[in-house]
Order: C-alpha cells, then sequence, then structure tokens
C-alpha cells in the first residue's frame, strides 16, 4: 500500500443519497467494483470503490439530515488533533472533531475560512488509496474558492503547503498550485461569475480516464449532468459533471506522455 507523506491528498469519500445506485453508476462508468456494506454497528455500513482488486475511494450514505450528496477529500496527516489546532489558529473550523476509526486511522472534518470542507486522515492499519495517477483512479484534488487571498494563508499554515504556478500554458492567471517539498500535490481556482451563486466553496476531485469523451457520453447516458463538455488543456483532456444523485466531480485523459 502507498505511503502518504503529510500534507498530501491520500482519499477520496463518496456521501450520496442512495450508495447502491452510485455503486451502479460508477461500475458503468469508472469501471469500478464496489465492496459489499461493511457492520452497520462500526461502519454505518461503509464501502470500497475498487479498480482490479486495488481501493480506490470510498462510499457511503448519509449519516445525518441535510447533509450533502458530495465527493470528500482526505489530507494525510502526522497528527490530526494537532492539526485540528493548526486549522483553528488559522481561522479555519472544526465540523467533525478528531475520532478514532476503529483500527484504521484517525480522522476529522474542518472548514477552511471560505467554507470549503475537507477531511483529514492519520493513518495507523490504513493509509489511503492503493492506486492513483491511473485510469480508474483519483489524480488530482482542487479547492475552489471565492476568496482565494484568504486561501493562500490557511493552507500554507495548516499543511505547509507553498503556493505556485501551473507549469504548463493555459490555466487562468489566478490558478494555484499547492506544493509540498517542492512537488505538486493539489491545485485552487478563484470561483468567477460563471459559478452560480449557490455553489459554495468546496474540494473537486478529479478521476483519471483512458477516453474523456467516451467516458463523458457513457455517463450522460446514465443520467450524470454535463457541467462542461471535454476541452482540451495543455495537460490533457477535462470534463466535468454531477452523478445522477449529486455529487460533482471531473474526468481527465491525460495527455501523450504526461
Amino acid at each position: 500500500m502507498p505511503e502518504y507523506a503529510p500534507g498530501t491528498p491520500a482519499w477520496v469519500e463518496l456521501s450520496s443519497s442512495d450508495p447502491d445506485a452510485a455503486a451502479t453508476f460508477y461500475r458503468e462508468v469508472m469501471g469500478w467494483q464496489a465492496t459489499e456494506p461493511g457492520p452497520v454497528e462500526e461502519t454505518g455500513g461503509y464501502r470500497m470503490f475498487q479498480q482490479d482488486g486495488k481501493n480506490v475511494g470510498g462510499l457511503m450514505g448519509h449519516m445525518q439530515e441535510g447533509q450533502p450528496t458530495a465527493w470528500s477529500t482526505y489530507v494525510s496527516v502526522a497528527d490530526a488533533d494537532d492539526t485540528a489546532s493548526k486549522v483553528k489558529a488559522a481561522g479555519g473550523s472544526v465540523v467533525v472533531e478528531p475520532m478514532d476509526v476503529m483500527d484504521l486511522g484517525r480522522m476529522a472534518f474542518f472548514a477552511d475560512p471560505t467554507g470549503a470542507v475537507f477531511g483529514v486522515w492519520q493513518p495507523k492499519s490504513f493509509n489511503g488509496a492503493d492506486l492513483v495517477n491511473e485510469p480508474g483512479s483519483l489524480c488530482w484534488n482542487e479547492v475552489l474558492t471565492r476568496d482565494s487571498e484568504a486561501d493562500k494563508q490557511f493552507y500554507p499554515a495548516v499543511f505547509g503547503w507553498d503556493a505556485g504556478r501551473p507549469s504548463f500554458e493555459g490555466a487562468p492567471e489566478t490558478y494555484v498550485v499547492w506544493e509540498l517539498g517542492g512537488k505538486p500535490v493539489g491545485g485552487m481556482m478563484q470561483m468567477n461569475d460563471a459559478f452560480p451563486a449557490d455553489v459554495p466553496p468546496h474540494w473537486s476531485v478529479c478521476f483519471a480516464v483512458s477516453d474523456c469523451d467516451a467516458t463523458t457520453d457513457k455517463a450522460r447516458e446514465l443520467g450524470a449532468t454535463v457541467t462542461f463538455e471535454p476541452m482540451d488543456m495543455a495537460i490533457g483532456r477535462f470534463s466535468g459533471l454531477i452523478d445522477p444523485q449529486g455529487a460533482p466531480f471531473t474526468l481527465m485523459q491525460m495527455a501523450a506522455g504526461g
């Protein structure tokens, strides 16, 4: 199982209003198999999305009324409780206090000063995704915010990230690449007027695929909403989707040699 340096996104998880329907959708679109639900008393019926037997993400139902249907990003940390203190000191807030998840690890949820929610994961027996940056797995995480200047202060204070610029042409002037030890670990995009006013700041997840157009078409056939059609950038071909239950995500077909 890969190890993730503290400050590196290590896991993504779908909270869905209909986990069974979500399992079917992502099987048809991404080729994932969903494991059987875990014990409700211990795991809340948690399931794993797997690609060729390797864990690529989590799946769970809503645990409380009003919980959004969304993909969540977890950043690996050395100490979830210490991270909670850093979040509060930097102007963020605690959504879910640090708590143990059996012998797997310790997790917490926080909101940055702009309202974008993210998780942290202090690993014990479970480090995170078995597979990343390959077709059928996570390839990028980015925070979409309405106040990038506030987040430029917050995330470096919490995770030690540096705010860099993309190494490729065509990225928006305001786009930030989060770097850790000189290596990219995520991104940040300033939300403009193209985003409806009712779309809150949030963390977005992107999955690698071998054919962006075919995967987008398949998702549309199965009831997904296409938020932006496949488009070319220097690093690959992208599209934006919302699954039938309402969770946004993006796809990327990496450029040849990327």
